[in-house]
């Protein structure tokens, strides 16, 4: 990356998209991230130094308004990364409609509304979306992140040939040590079950942000890697 590449993390103010910001900083680029929490933005530009170039907007990938506004203050950009992700866990027969709207508006409309307005505006550039090992190795509760991630991943096939020469991939990641835990469980229960994983995993340990910072930095450097869902998930897969 160069100083003259513009990048944009929808989900940018914390976990894997604020992984992503660093990785991108320190590459040079110049870099705005966006999420619902004006909090978490406020937090998130506070720990970096290079501040003229990282700039934060408040935005809810879900509002297709609120996505259209970003990209026209974004302009021109290199890259746009989406890692945000509203996903409400439970037993299927419990979950409401507006549990439902909310998966398919953060992790299914919102990266479409995000595709739609950055596609104009990347040249010789990539679109990386996340989706997650739900889509592959669902489990009791979580119903509604294996059926958006499974989505998502087949809108990236499809955007891929339609949006060419943008391309367009994805990262699966597997379970991530991110905050997004602390919203599921108690601080005793996240780090039984991380544990728990982490011993199961060949490489003994849970996945960390900087990890899935990796796997799309690869994506977004590659230009021969279009269409692609690459799993960084631990071998997790696997078990």
């Amino acid at each position: 990356m160069n100083r003259s590449d513009m990048v944009v993390i929808i989900g940018g103010s914390s976990g894997m998209g604020l992984a992503v910001a660093r990785r991108c900083l320190a590459g040079g680029a110049s870099v705005v991230i966006a999420g619902r929490s004006q909090d978490r933005l406020d937090a998130a530009i506070a720990e970096f130094e290079c501040q003229d170039r990282l700039t934060a907007i408040q935005a809810d990938i879900g509002n297709r308004d609120h996505v259209a506004r970003l990209f026209e203050r974004v302009g021109p950009l290199r890259h746009l990364v989406v890692t945000a992700a509203d996903l409400p866990y439970g037993a299927v027969v419990s979950l409401t409609e507006e549990d439902m709207l909310r998966a398919v508006c953060s992790k299914v409309l919102g990266p479409l509304f995000a595709a739609q307005q950055a596609a104009e505006r990347i040249s010789a550039g990539s679109i990386t979306f996340t989706s997650g090992i739900a889509a592959y190795r669902p489990a009791p509760g979580g119903t509604l992140s294996a059926v958006v991630n499974g989505a998502l991943e087949s809108m990236v096939r499809a955007l891929a040939l339609e949006l060419a020469p943008v391309r367009v991939n994805a990262v699966s990641p597997g379970w991530v040590d991110t905050p997004i835990w602390d919203q599921l469980t108690t601080p005793e229960a996240k780090q039984a079950k991380l544990a728990d994983m982490a011993a199961r995993l060949p490489g003994r340990r849970i996945g960390r942000p900087e990890d899935i910072a990796s796997a799309i930095g690869f994506l977004m450097e590659d230009d021969f890697v279009t269409g692609t869902v690459l799993h960084a998930e631990g071998a997790q897969l696997l078990l």
